[in-house]
């Protein structure tokens, strides 16, 4: 059964943009519809359907790789997108991008469990949100998958041909999954990431000497029990080795899996994101 879509002019006063964003009608229905600045809305977007197998738990790290597309098949993913209301971080070239991957709890149908952490969740808070500086996107993964950096660069230029992006400053960060996710973005799309963070995650150490020109700042707890600390410490000291000099790292002690709340509470963070931009 064909999707019924509407197409809706994306911001265009507030923006000055002629663009036109493609949004299904009964998302409209729900209320979710055009973006507005300051708040944070549910969008879809028909992508080419990535191609990676299913995960069900496990030990993630043998899901190392591009994860690929199928250009010649779709699919349609769900999204959070938050403009920002505060102009002080934006430049002749747009606003700063954050994606934002989610972890393998919050995969599925409900777009609602993408908000639970990080920045889909602070923006959702208007105090927050009005002193957000990034045009965020926060996609869901469907069912029991992996994410697809190479459907998440789609997405990504998707977004900078409609709304006003700095393409000089797109930053990526999740958590668990999501940071595997990460890890995976700069080993194959390094090219269009200006500084990545990922969250107790981890990535095959044979994918370091692809990791070696984006400024990476790591975060892991040293108790956790679900993804091993190591991950992250020898994926650090290994994209180190290969010649990256701009690899942060940052490890808690005693702490558990949730190394996400206080690295997300800490605006050191995202003042880090925004000291960093791509040189031509």
């Amino acid at each position: 059964m064909i999707r019924s879509m509407i197409l809706t002019v994306a911001c265009a006063c507030v923006f000055g943009l002629t663009s036109i964003s493609v949004t299904r009608a009964e998302d409209m229905q729900q209320d979710q519809g055009t973006p507005q600045p300051g708040v944070q809305t549910l969008q879809e977007m028909e992508l080419p359907l990535a191609t990676g197998g299913e995960w069900n738990g496990g030990d993630a790290m043998a899901l190392g790789g591009p994860n690929p597309i199928d250009s010649s098949k779709t699919e349609f993913v769900k999204y959070w997108l938050f403009l920002p209301s505060d102009e002080s971080a934006k430049t002749e070239q747009g606003y700063p991008l954050l994606l934002f991957l989610h972890g393998a709890g919050e995969r599925g149908d409900d777009p609602e469990a993408v908000k639970v952490h990080g920045p889909p969740k602070i923006v959702n808070d208007p105090q927050k949100a009005a002193t957000w500086k990034f045009i965020t996107v926060s996609p869901q993964v469907k069912g029991h998958r992996f994410w697809s950096p190479a459907q998440l660069r789609v997405l990504l230029d998707k977004i900078c041909e409609i709304y006003p992006v700095d393409r000089s400053r797109i930053y990526v960060t999740g958590l668990s999954m999501g940071g595997f996710g990460t890890w995976g973005m700069i080993a194959s799309q390094g090219d269009i990431i200006a500084a990545a963070a990922p969250l107790c995650g981890g990535y095959e150490l044979k994918f370091a000497e692809k990791m070696v020109k984006t400024p990476i700042w790591a975060f892991h707890g040293t108790a956790d029990g679900a993804v091993k600390y190591e991950y992250t410490r020898d994926l650090v000291d290994a994209v180190r080795a290969a010649g990256n000099t701009e690899v942060r790292f940052t490890s808690y002690p005693g702490v558990g899996h949730d190394c996400w709340t206080r690295t997300y509470d800490n605006p050191e963070l995202y003042e880090w994101f925004l000291a960093h931009k791509l040189e031509k």
